[in-house]
């Protein structure tokens, strides 16, 4: 996780008495102040959201039709395929 200059956004919220003593006392038994245990229990939770949401999970019928056409030595490339690698060998250069 890059920073660039160490505390220097914040994020402000509200929330029930009730849920903030259960944060403080959390943060309590893990010996942190609060502040650093909300701040690494929403980075942990934040890069599981976005993990689980830029992986794609095929079953096995999916995952061996998509090797499948992979190892397809009879497959050429449509049109917007050649486009797409001729752009992206353009800018790569």
């Amino acid at each position: 996780m890059a920073t660039t200059n160490p505390k220097e956004a914040r994020l402000n919220f509200r929330l029930p008495n009730d849920l903030k003593e259960v944060i403080e006392e959390a943060a309590t038994a893990m010996g942190q102040s609060v502040s650093d245990y909300a701040i690494a229990t929403l980075v942990k939770s934040s890069q599981a959201v976005l993990q689980q949401s830029q992986t794609t999970v095929l079953s096995n019928r999916d995952r061996k039709t998509f090797m499948a056409l992979l190892d397809d030595s009879d497959a050429k490339p449509n049109r917007a395929l050649t486009e797409a690698a001729k752009r992206y060998n353009k800018r790569s250069k």
